[in-house]
């Protein structure tokens, strides 16, 4: 079986590469920068045209923090539409290619119910500070979804709740919440500060999942050929920021005084997934919070810290 991995650089493409390399039954090109610019039309069709692949999987995006997406708003929306745009009009011409297209929670409308389910897509307006992103997003599914009633793609949309792990971008502005507390709290800790600020009340729960799990979820739709849909992939476990501070905490150690500052925004209470669609075929996650913080704050401290 002939896999195309595209964005196997990042975060979620490194993983997947890594455990997706680990399965006999397939030969994986994993792509990156160095032989294809997916801002091109023509080196994609390329790549394509060269590989001819049985299933692409897309995990290349430009991702980001709130405040990345808040202040890149025109390059998050212009990035990610002109990937999404070309491997589209490139896989077109491929009709028996299955694309795996991995998404992001943020495409749910911000008064959805939860825990959020698929049925939601669509119902409500987008959470302001990175609806550029999430349009993005959300354009890749109805071209997913239009090319495979025109030509006939199976075509699966992951939606994966909030990521975390090895190879996560953690730097100050552009960081997501784990990734920022583990740079920051570990920074704090070697510069002997005697307090550590976190934004708002600790009190909104968030759901969070290890990257290795996400690749595992696509290792199995591979495996089991699971039907073409759009799935939530989830942890379905719920933490509060404060628990999730002292969980980084139980690892890094900071010696100093933990304030939780109300005064700033808290942003929404809950963002649960409902991530019982893809449950039902069997799969579950592996990895639970204790033991991923612990693996990627070591490979923070091997890499960078």
């Amino acid at each position: 079986m002939k896999i195309l991995l595209l964005g196997s650089r990042g975060m979620v493409g490194s993983s997947v590469s890594r455990i997706l390399n680990k399965n006999k039954s397939i030969n994986l090109f994993a792509s990156t920068r160095n032989d294809t610019n997916l801002f091109s039309l023509t080196e994609t069709q390329k790549l394509f045209n060269d590989f001819q692949p049985d299933i692409v999987i897309n995990a290349a995006a430009k991702v980001g923090g709130i405040l990345a997406n808040n202040l890149q708003r025109s390059e998050f929306i212009l990035s990610n539409l002109k990937i999404n745009i070309n491997i589209i009009e490139s896989i077109t011409e491929f009709p028996e290619t299955k694309l795996i297209n991995l998404g992001s929670s943020c495409i749910y409308p911000l008064g959805a119910e939860v825990p959020i389910s698929e049925s939601s897509l669509m119902s409500g307006k987008l959470e302001p500070t990175n609806s550029p992103y999430a349009m993005a997003k959300l354009t890749a599914i109805e071209m997913g979804d239009a090319i495979s009633k025109q030509y006939g793609h199976k075509v699966l949309d992951l939606m994966p709740t909030n990521l975390y792990g090895p190879n996560d971008n953690f730097s100050e502005n552009e960081s997501h919440v784990i990734p920022g507390l583990i740079s920051r709290m570990h920074r704090a800790k070697i510069e002997n500060k005697d307090k550590f600020e976190v934004w708002g009340t600790g009190k909104p729960l968030r759901e969070f999942l290890y990257v290795d799990d996400l690749a595992s979820a696509i290792e199995f739709t591979i495996d089991n050929d699971i039907n073409p849909g759009l799935y939530n992939i989830g942890s379905n476990e719920e933490v509060t920021i404060k628990s999730l501070v002292d969980n980084v905490n139980n690892i890094i150690k900071f010696p100093g005084e933990i304030i939780f500052d109300d005064t700033k925004p808290d942003g929404n209470p809950r963002k649960l997934l409902d991530s019982s669609k893809f449950s039902s075929f069997g799969w579950k996650p592996a990895v639970d919070l204790s033991k991923g913080l612990k693996t990627t704050y070591d490979w923070y401290l091997n890499n960078i810290g």
